[in-house]
This record gives C-alpha cells, sequence and structure tokens, in this order.
C-alpha cells in the first residue's frame, strides 16, 4: 500500500470528533505506553491533552535524550535557482510573482559553497524553485557534484523527479532529500496550485517512496502550517513519517513543522498556529515517533527555538539566507522572511552554553579535505 492509498483510506474518518472525545484516562493510558499507535498520537493533539502538556513533553524529552543524546545537527540552505513554473499563492517564488529571479553558474555556485564550508558546517541543502526548464536535473546534478568539494552531506530541496533521476543524483553525491506536501488535504492541494506540475498532489506525495528506492539515505517530510487545520496537517505529516520508517526502516527519515512566514506579495491565511500548538505538535510526534529527526527552522524566533529545543528538536538551520546569491553578493528575492538571523559562530555558542552538542560533521561518505 502507498501512502496515497492511506490517504484515501482516512479520507472518510473525522479527526475533529475523534479529538473532541478523547478525556484524560485515555491521555494517562497513553503516557504510560513505550510504543504509540497512529489515535494515540491523534489523540496527543486533542484539547484533552492540554492539561498534560507537562507531562507529554518530559515524557518527548526523555525519549529525545535516549535516541539522540544532547547532539543537535547544524546545517544551512543553499538557494542556486528560483525560477519556478508552478501558480502558488503562497510562495514567494511562484511564476506570477513579480520579483529578482536569479539562476546561479557553476562558478557562482562553487563561491557560495566555498564561503558557507569556511562555518565548518559539512552538512548543506541545496535548493530551487520549481522549473525543469531552467533547473534541469541536469543541472542539480553538475551543482551537487560540485557541492560534493565542500560539503560530506549534501540534501536536496527541489521539485519532485521520477525514480531514475533520483538514482543518477544520489550517484552524484546526494544522500538526502526534503519535500513538503504543502498540504495533506487534497482538495485544498488542488485549490492552492492551480498551474504547473505541482498540481499533481498524488505525485508529489509519493515523491519520498521513489527516493527511497534508489537509495537516500535520508528523507524530511511535513506540511507548511497555517494553509489548514493544524490538527490534520500535524496527524498526516506524522503518519507519513512512520509509514516510511516502516517500509524503508533503513532509512533516517525526519519530520519539520514550518509555519508560514511573510513572504512577497499577499497571502493570508485563516490556520494561524500558536506556539502552544507547535509544542503540542513536536511533543506528541517525538512520543510517537522516538527515532524520527526533528527539524526546527529559521522562521521561528530565536527565542521560541531555544524554549523548544528540549523538546525534541535534533536539527537547526544556521547562517539562513533564503535569497539565492544570499551567502555571497547580489542576492534575489527572499523566499521568505527568517526570524532567527544567527550565524552559525553564535548558533553553536549558544547551544554549547545550553548543554548541547552543536555537530557539524556526521556523516561522511567520501574524502573531505
Amino acid at each position: 500500500m502507498t501512502f496515497y492509498e492511506i490517504v484515501k483510506k482516512y479520507a472518510d474518518f473525522d479527526i475533529e470528533n475523534y479529538c473532541a472525545a478523547v478525556d484524560s484516562k485515555q491521555i494517562k493510558n497513553i503516557l504510560l505506553k513505550n510504543n504509540l499507535s497512529e489515535l494515540d498520537y491523534l489523540a496527543l493533539l486533542s484539547d484533552s491533552a492540554d492539561c498534560f502538556l507537562e507531562d507529554i513533553a518530559q515524557s518527548a524529552w526523555k525519549k529525545t535524550r535516549q535516541m539522540f543524546g544532547n547532539a543537535v545537527q547544524i546545517f544551512t540552505p543553499l538557494y542556486i535557482s528560483n525560477y519556478c513554473d508552478n501558480v502558488c499563492a503562497y510562495c514567494s517564488f511562484s511564476r506570477q510573482k513579480e520579483i529578482s529571479r536569479r539562476h546561479l553558474t557553476f562558478e557562482e555556485i562553487e563561491l557560495e559553497a566555498k564561503n558557507i564550508s569556511k562555518s565548518g558546517i559539512r552538512h548543506i541543502l541545496v535548493l530551487t524553485g520549481e522549473s525543469r526548464s531552467k533547473a534541469s536535473p541536469e543541472y542539480i546534478e553538475a551543482a551537487v557534484r560540485i557541492m560534493t568539494r565542500y560539503f560530506s552531506s549534501v540534501s536536496i530541496e527541489i521539485y519532485p523527479l521520477n525514480g531514475e533521476e533520483y538514482g543518477r543524483l544520489v550517484d552524484a553525491g546526494v544522500d538526502g532529500l526534503t519535500i513538503y506536501q504543502e498540504t495533506y488535504e487534497p482538495h485544498l492541494y488542488d485549490k492552492l496550485h492551480k498551474g504547473g506540475p505541482k498540481n499533481n498532489y498524488a505525485f508529489r506525495l509519493e515523491t519520498p517512496e521513489r527516493a527511497c528506492r534508489q537509495g537516500m539515505r535520508m528523507v524530511t517530510v511535513g506540511a507548511l502550517f497555517g494553509l489548514y487545520n493544524w490538527r490534520y496537517e500535524a496527524f498526516f505529516t506524522g503518519l507519513h513519517a512512520h509509514y516510511l520508517q516502516k517500509n524503508f526502516p533503513w532509512m533516517e527519515v525526519g519530520v519539520s513543522f514550518p509555519r508560514l512566514r511573510p513572504l512577497s506579495g499577499e497571502f493570508h491565511s485563516e490556520y494561524i498556529i500558536s506556539d502552544q500548538k507547535m509544542v503540542k505538535m513536536l511533543t506528541a510526534l517525538r512520543n510517537f515517533l522516538p527515532s524520527a529527526g526533528i527539524t526546527i527552522s529559521t522562521r521561528e524566533s530565536p527565542e521560541f527555538r531555544d524554549a523548544i529545543l528540549p523538546m525534541g528538536v535534533t536539527k537547526m538551520s544556521a547562517g539562513v539566507s533564503t535569497a539565492v546569491g544570499g551567502h555571497t553578493q547580489n542576492p534575489s528575492t527572499v523566499q521568505f522572511e527568517i526570524a532567527d538571523r544567527r550565524d552559525v559562530t553564535t548558533m553553536k555558542s549558544d547551544l554549547l552554553e545550553k548543554g548541547y552538542q552543536p555537530v557539524m560533521h556526521d556523516w561522511n561518505n567520501r574524502y573531505i579535505n
């Protein structure tokens, strides 16, 4: 069964009514379990779990320490192209937006990589807009081969590819994939993606499976929180990660919880996500999936990132720019405004002060000078 088939299986399941029926006794029993079911996870997202948030957070802290110790991996994104063929109301890179567009040459990519590598970071996330005509698979493959000269782990956040294309990127040196479904609600997904190849919900949803079959080492999934009901999106994000862990047990599976941030143009959301709901989602997921990596991005403030860190976070970005060319000169329009502008040195110092071990380099499948 594919994950798309699982989503269809839950099509008639009323998440809100299920959560409304959860009581305190059920939450207490869940907190006594070592292994949680899918519906146990959903129960931890219910309103009845609010009175137990401290207990849930403590359990999340213990499980994180057991699986990850005090290690926090530091990485940074590198945007190499922001041309896009899609029409997405919530994204600055969308093709209808009149923004500054840039597409780095291979010489510019190498300069960006050199500058980032000076910080000591050895884990990089390469991003493009979703335009095959500009950021073609061949262009991305060549860019990755440049990255492998400077970084021991190269992840990508690009448009969905077919299996053969992922295989070529893995051969070139890619070992990680981040792909956001944006929203797991199929009807809303169709409404938000009116044009371009991104309007194929099923093809995007099954992207991680195609990458896993080609030997990708790690995959991170998630939704863009603020597009739809937070409980629905958190539930399906957790189900997605659980499905990948179950079907590809050799994989390192991760989850991210990005919230909508200001962007170029106007997009007004009805689904504002509070800090408390972010804490509920993250701690519930850690209890459900103790071995999953959890990333908290620079969309969040330094204060909030520091506060939520003990509750399950294992990866944090630092020294971030969401503009193409943002690590050298003449940057493009940013994809979204970041809230945490700490550079790598400051992030390392802050983590050490709090008793954490900042990890710049924990994987190496090739020689790095």
